[in-house]
């Protein structure tokens, strides 16, 4: 379903129990609502759930960029107070994760726990060129030359070589994800800035969930921001890479199902 939020038209599915507490979604950077499509279904009885492609990616409008984190919270707030959500828990996977942590920070009354998987707080500076290298790519030739590249970093090697129907439909998410949606949000993450900021974050329930494979968004990363956050659980998926809840998708779901039992 579209409706238009923040001024941006927004692509959203509801599935799951009505009569059970809230859980919001949120895809990586150059993928959509579907990416959590296990989890979606295994988690539909306990849980009324909320996904939703951000601006630009999937369904949802591709307008023109630079975004920032300011703007995906927007929208997603105001997707919360279009369907009447009040209180919701949250589960933020690469941009996803770094959204919950703008989320945390500015709207902590709207969430009833938070799961940040394969993401990070801060960019570092030495990051920050390749970044716009990789802009600087798909504006000039297109999504198609990114997606070899990203299948490396995003998933093992040996998760690769299975061929997987899995890897095939990410493959074909980071294809056909706009240019303006791509590089919206790569500008967003070239000054994401949040990590000496979550010690400010208390009484929250928060899970982060790292890849050990994971390069982009390494664990050390994940244990800093863990660190910062007192009371939160950390737990390591080994072998996983960057789309761990894919990879590894029945140990991601029960971690996350045993997280979202307990709060």
């Amino acid at each position: 379903m579209l409706t238009n939020v923040n001024g941006v038209n927004i692509n959203y599915e509801l599935s799951g129990n009505p009569d059970k507490p809230w859980l919001t979604f949120s895809n990586s950077l150059a993928t959509n609502l579907h990416m959590w499509d296990d989890q979606a279904e295994a988690l539909a009885d306990e849980f009324h759930i909320l996904r939703y492609d951000k601006r630009g990616h999937g369904a949802s409008e591709p307008v023109a960029g630079p975004y920032t984190f300011d703007d995906l919270i927007d929208d997603i707030v105001g997707l919360w107070d279009h369907l009447g959500i009040k209180k919701t828990h949250f589960v933020g996977l690469s941009i996803g994760g770094m959204t919950a942590q703008g989320i945390m920070l500015k709207h902590a009354d709207r969430l009833l726990s938070v799961v940040i998987a394969n993401s990070m707080g801060k960019v570092a500076p030495e990051f920050v060129g390749a970044w716009q290298d990789r802009i600087d790519l798909a504006n000039e030739n297109g999504m198609d030359p990114l997606v070899q590249s990203t299948m490396e970093r995003w998933f093992t090697e040996a998760f690769r070589n299975q061929g997987s129907a899995d890897a095939e439909k990410i493959a074909k998410m980071i294809s056909t994800t706009s240019v303006a949606g791509y590089t919206g949000c790569a500008a967003a993450i070239q000054k994401l800035n949040y990590l000496d900021s979550l010690d400010q974050i208390s009484g929250l329930p928060v899970l982060f969930i790292a890849g050990a494979q994971d390069a982009g968004t390494p664990p050390a990363g994940m244990e800093a921001m863990h660190r910062n956050m007192a009371g939160s659980e950390y737990v390591l998926l080994d072998p996983a890479a960057h789309i761990s809840n894919v990879e590894r998708s029945a140990d991601f779901t029960g971690t996350l199902s045993g997280f979202l039992a307990n709060h």
